[in-house]
C-alpha cells in the first residue's frame, strides 16, 4: 500500500522506504557453541540468555516482555511452567527443542508478537546447526527465515542481510549437489526467499544494483517453481506484485522512469487478472510520482484522478481519499491555467471534508492540509477566510502539537501576515510578537526564521498607529499602578 501522499517538498510519494535501525550488538553470526545456554538450563531460578541467541530489543524492555519463557508452550497460553515441566524440556533431544521453538515462533509471529517471533527463530538457528550441522539445507533455511523476519518485521535491512550471507553461498552448491527432484525444488523455495528478501534488504540499505539483481533473480526462480507446480496461480501472481512493486522502487531512485512505469504497467495487469481493482489506486500514485518527477503536470493530475476515483468509490470518506484530493489539489494550484486554479478549491474543500471524517479536527494530517488551502487562499486574495481558519485553527494545533511548536509559531505568522496585508498594523504587532516569542524559544534570536519575524515586528512597531496603541497601553498601566494607601485607624490616632 503506499504511503500518505506528502505535499511538500513533492506532492506524489512513491512507495515506503523504512528507516534502516543501526544494527545491534547481540545480532551476529552464531558460532558452534552459541547453544549452551538453550541446551544447558539448568538454573531454575533465571532464565538466562547469551546475546548470541537471544535478542532484546528496546520494545520488550518498556513493555517489560522478553519473549516468554523458553519452558512455555508456544502453541497456547497457560500459567507459569512448573518445576516438572523445565525439567521436561531439559529432558528434550534437540530435535525437540527444535520443533518446540519453531512451533512457537509460528504461534508468535500469527498473534503478532514479533519481537518473540525472532527471538525463536534465533534459537531455531542455533539449534538446527547443532541438529544438522554447518553445510545442510535445513541450516539455510533457517538463517532465510530469520532474514525475512529482520527484514518484514523490524524492518532492518542490515540484519538481514548478514542472515543471507550463507543461503546465498550455499544453496547454489546444494542445489548442483541434489540428486533427488523434490529436494531441489525445496531448494528453489528457499532460493525464491532469498532473493526477495536481498532485493527488500537491499533497498533499505540503498543497494540498487544489488536490489535490483535480487528480485530478478526471484522473478525466473518464480516461473520456474511454477512450472513444477510448486507455486498455484494465485501465488505466483501475489509475488509478482511484490517483485514489481520492488522494480519500480529500485528504477525510479535510479532515475529510470520508462522502466520503472513498465513496472507499474505490469502491476496493474496483474491486478486486473486477479480482480483487485481497488489495489490499483496505489499503483496510479506511483505512476504520478514518476510523471511528476518528469514535470509532466497533465499526466500526473491523469493518474492521480484515476487513483482518487478508485480510492473514493470504494471509501467515499475514507483516508486514502482524502490523501488524494489534497495531492491534486497542490498539483492543480501550481499549474498555470486557470481552470486548474478552480478544480484546485474544489480538491481542497473534497480533502478536508474527507480528513475530518477519517481522522477527525486535531489530526496533523487535518491541520497541514488546512494550512495547505490557506496558503491557496491568501494567493488568491481570500485573506478574510485565510484568517478566520487560522484563527479557529489555532486551539486545535495548541492541543496537536504544543504552545511552543513550530507549527503554532508559523499560524501566528501567516495571521500576521494577512493582517498587515489588511492593513491592521496593531492588531498584526501583537501577532507577530507572538510568533517572535515562540521562534526565539524554538530556533534562538540569531535563526533566519527568528531574523526575519524579528524584522518585521521592529516595522510594526514603527508605525504610527501601533506607537499610539503602545503609548496608550503604558499610560493605563501607569495608572492602574497608581493607587492610595489608606492609613488605619491607629496610625490616625498616632498621628
Amino acid at each position: 500500500t503506499a504511503p500518505p501522499c506528502s505535499p511538500r517538498p513533492n506532492f506524489v510519494c512513491g512507495r515506503t522506504t523504512i528507516v534502516v535501525t543501526a544494527r545491534t550488538a547481540g545480532d551476529q553470526q552464531l558460532p558452534r557453541n552459541a547453544l549452551s545456554p538453550i541446551v544447558n538450563m539448568e538454573n531454575d531460578q533465571a532464565e538466562h540468555h547469551s546475546p548470541e541467541t537471544s535478542t532484546e530489543f528496546p520494545e520488550n524492555k518498556r513493555n517489560g516482555s522478553r519473549g516468554g519463557s523458553v519452558f512455555t508452550d508456544g502453541c497456547s497460553d497457560g500459567p507459569s511452567p512448573s518445576r516438572s515441566a523445565k525439567e521436561e524440556f531439559l529432558m528434550m533431544s534437540p530435535e525437540q527443542k527444535l520443533q518446540h521453538f519453531t512451533c512457537r515462533a509460528q504461534a508468535s509471529e500469527d498473534s503478532q508478537q514479533f519481537d518473540a517471533c525472532i527471538q525463536d527463530l534465533v534459537r531455531c538457528v542455533a539449534l538446527t546447526r547443532l541438529v544438522y550441522g554447518d553445510r545442510h539445507l535445513k541450516l539455510a533455511q533457517a538463517h532465510t527465515r530469520l532474514a525475512k523476519a529482520y527484514l518484514q518485521f523490524k524492518g532492518w535491512g542490515q540484519q538481514a542481510l548478514d542472515h543471507l550471507a550463507f543461503p546465498k553461498d550455499f544453496l547454489p552448491f546444494c542445489s548442483s549437489m541434489s540428486s533427488c527432484g523434490d529436494e531441489r525444488l525445496e531448494v528453489l523455495t528457499c532460493l525464491l526467499s532469498v532473493h526477495l528478501t536481498q532485493g527488500g534488504a537491499s533497498l533499505l540499505t540503498d543497494d540498487l544494483e544489488e536490489a535490483g539483481q535480487g528480485l530478478l533473480k526471484a522473478e525466473q526462480v518464480l516461473e520456474q517453481l511454477h512450472q513444477h507446480d510448486v507455486v498455484n496461480q494465485q501465488e505466483k501472481i501475489k509475488t509478482q506484485l511484490e517483485i514489481a512493486g520492488g522494480l519500480y522502487s529500485v528504477y525510479k531512485r535510479q532515475g529510470r522512469p520508462e522502466e520503472a512505469l513498465n513496472q507499474c504497467e505490469k502491476s496493474l495487469r496483474l491486478l486486473k487478472e486477479c480482480n483487485k481493482p481497488e489495489k490499483t489506486s496505489a499503483v496510479y500514485k506511483d505512476m504520478a510520482a514518476i510523471e511528476q518527477d518528469r514535470g509532466q503536470v497533465d499526466q500526473t493530475i491523469e493518474h492521480l484522478s484515476k487513483a482518487h476515483a478508485i480510492a473514493v468509490s470504494h471509501s467515499p470518506e475514507g483516508l486514502e481519499g482524502a490523501q488524494i484530493s489534497h495531492c491534486l489539489a497542490m498539483i492543480l494550484s501550481s499549474a498555470a491555467e486557470p481552470h486548474h486554479n478552480e478544480a484546485a478549491g474544489h480538491y481542497f474543500e473534497q480533502s478536508l471534508g474527507a480528513y475530518k471524517k477519517s481522522v477527525g479536527l486535531q489530526d496533523p494530517a487535518f491541520l497541514n492540509a488546512q494550512d495547505d488551502f490557506c496558503r491557496f487562499l491568501l494567493a488568491n486574495g481570500r485573506q478574510e477566510k485565510c484568517v478566520e481558519i487560522q484563527r479557529s485553527s489555532l486551539d486545535s494545533k495548541r492541543s496537536a502539537f504544543g504552545d511552543r511548536s513550530s507549527e503554532v509559531a508559523e499560524t501566528l505568522q501567516l495571521i500576521g501576515s494577512a493582517e498587515m496585508t489588511e492593513g491592521k498594523m496593531s492588531q498584526a504587532h501583537r501577532t507577530m510578537s507572538q510568533c517572535l516569542e515562540i521562534q526565539s524559544w524554538l530556533y534562538g534570536p540569531q535563526h533566519k526564521k527568528t531574523k526575519a519575524v524579528q524584522k518585521a515586528v521592529d516595522m510594526l512597531a514603527s508605525m504610527p498607529e501601533v506607537t499610539e496603541a503602545q503609548q496608550r497601553k503604558h499610560r493605563r498601566k501607569k495608572k492602574s499602578d497608581t493607587f492610595y494607601v489608606v492609613p488605619s485607624s491607629g496610625n490616625q490616632k498616632n498621628s
